[in-house]
């Protein structure tokens, strides 16, 4: 057994190159191998979003607080509140973050394929931001 002390680690930013805004993320968990789980707290202020982004394995969102958007390629821009689970297919090219007023925090949940949990693409433009 191991147990992660709240505080134990610190908060980091989101990269520029992957997010737009201000956004926090808070490391939840990160299994060594075998196993292939990595989950993070992330919380975005008004405005801010990742960039068009897949995961080989998928992705879950808990959203725990606020108010934010999540799109799918070529879908409509879904609003997502507290208590909402948003799950992405494998593969499938997404984006997620807070609305243009309110912030939003979400827990998000991956796994990792050959070590990798993510591919970054685009940013997501003004345009499709407000669409």
């Amino acid at each position: 057994m191991e147990i992660k002390r709240c505080g134990s680690r610190p908060s980091s930013k989101g990269p520029e190159h992957y997010f737009t805004g201000m956004v926090r993320i808070d490391s939840l968990l990160d299994a060594a191998e075998p196993a292939r789980v990595a989950g993070a707290s992330v919380t975005f202020e008004p405005g801010a979003r990742t960039a068009w982004h897949t995961h080989p394995l998928g992705q879950n969102l808990i959203v725990i607080a606020g108010c934010g958007w999540a799109q799918r390629w070529g879908g409509p821009v879904e609003e997502i509140r507290p208590g909402d689970v948003v799950w992405f297919a494998p593969g499938e090219k997404h984006w997620h973050g807070a609305t243009a007023t309110t912030g939003m925090t979400h827990i998000a949940i991956q796994e990792k394929l050959e070590g990798k949990a993510v591919e970054w693409l685009e940013k997501v433009s003004e345009e499709q931001f407000r669409t």
